[in-house]
């Protein structure tokens, strides 16, 4: 067994939203997968079952962080639940455990995602319409967001 931990990846963004995304957060999470890392998220619907999703596909684990107290509110395609109990507060969390994160379109819930990552320092990716600074790196690629998210926390960028 190795001793060499795996990059953790958050994606972030709105629980309800179109088709289209849900297939760009899906190519997202797919990608991090298929490179050994793990997925982080709210464990939700939307963007963040388009991502579990794809990692799943690709054989990868996720992580699901929910706002709720009841394992089975997670979506079916999260490996591992954590049920917070804590609301929206459980976003910190997410931040907190991924080493960089891809933002999606999103309402505050995203936004505050967003504010908490570059609090910490951590790298963020956005194919968001939010752009809270020259710290955030927006590209239009959810492929080519995964593999920066994937370079920064291996900390070969």
């Amino acid at each position: 067994m190795t001793n060499e931990r795996k990059p953790i990846i958050g994606i972030i963004g709105a629980g309800e939203c179109s088709k289209e995304q849900q297939e760009m957060a899906y190519e997202a999470g797919k990608r991090i997968a298929e490179k050994g890392g793990i997925v982080v998220c709210g464990g939700l619907g939307g963007i963040m079952e388009g991502a579990a999703r794809g990692a799943r596909a690709a054989g990868g684990m996720t992580l699901g962080i929910i706002p709720s107290s009841q394992k089975d509110d997670a979506n079916e395609y999260i490996d591992i639940v954590i049920p917070t109990g804590m609301g929206e507060a459980r976003n910190l969390l997410v931040v907190r455990t991924a080493d960089a994160l891809i933002a999606f379109p999103g309402k505050y819930g995203t936004l505050s995602e967003m504010a908490f990552a570059l609090q910490a320092g951590k790298p963020l990716i956005s194919l968001s319409n939010w752009k809270p600074g020259g710290e955030v790196i927006q590209v239009n690629d959810p492929i080519e967001a995964a593999e920066l998210a994937l370079e920064f926390a291996g900390g070969t960028r």
